[in-house]
């Protein structure tokens, strides 16, 4: 189940790890948006089925989790819902400051919390949260979600802690600057695009299929006594002044 998978990093997660032969649960608020990527990943020969529910709402992940677990066992979650929210931290807004703690890092306790439930009296299961180069560093605007990515870091380190002896492997990916649909705004500013190609060793923006190879080792039994990492995905921008 890859929760936040209607697009962007999600729903390119989806493509890979259904190629490699996993069953993939969409998830999504939208269910027009969620429907559509399940068709679309549906006519690649992809297994997939999609739940629309909100990971904020603890009720509804439970139910959703619940009725997931009839079907079929979850035996890999990955925690990708998230969203942004950017200004000045002195007048950051208090609604926007609740709505970006609650997607992303609520959205990983509730979903995390009632998988794992599952997958404690398996002894098995595999969680890949999706954390950001923001987990590590800084900048100017963007205060609020650097503190929920940091919490993302070290609730993957709090949930190993917790479930590592019954069987479970817990780790983040950590992302760079990627095209996507979330930083749209920010490829299309020419100053931040030379900015960024400067600033990372790699000299450009992140594909979403170079998150490909990592998923699917920290899906697989090649990953069985990984635990508790954040693996930067950034092609050298936290190595680096």
């Amino acid at each position: 189940m890859i929760t936040g998978s209607s697009q962007g990093i999600g729903r390119s997660l989806a493509e890979a790890l259904a190629g490699a032969g996993a069953h993939v649960v969409l998830n999504g608020r939208n269910p027009e948006s969620l429907s559509q990527a399940a068709r679309e990943l549906a006519e690649t020969s992809a297994s997939v089925s999609s739940a629309a529910f909100d990971v904020t709402d603890a009720d509804s992940v439970a139910d959703a989790v619940a009725e997931i677990e009839a079907e079929r066992a979850i035996d890999i979650l990955v925690n990708n819902a998230g969203i942004q929210r950017r200004g000045p931290l002195q007048d950051f807004k208090d609604g926007d400051w609740r709505e970006l703690m609650s997607t992303n890092v609520d959205g990983v306790y509730y979903a995390s919390k009632h998988v794992a439930r599952h997958m404690l009296v398996r002894g098995r299961g595999k969680v890949i949260n999706i954390a950001s180069v923001q987990s590590e560093l800084a900048r100017p605007g963007i205060a609020p979600y650097t503190a929920a990515k940091g919490a993302v870091r070290n609730f993957t380190r709090g949930m190993c802690a917790d479930w590592a002896a019954s069987g479970l492997q817990i780790n983040a990916i950590a992302p760079g600057y990627f095209d996507t649909p979330l930083n749209a705004a920010l490829v299309a500013d020419p100053e931040f695009d030379a900015w960024i190609r400067k600033r990372t060793p790699a000299g450009r923006w992140g594909d979403l299929k170079d998150l490909h190879g990592i998923a699917i080792f920290l899906a697989s039994s090649a990953s069985d006594f990984v635990n508790g990492q954040t693996i930067y995905v950034d092609g050298g921008i936290t190595t680096v002044i």
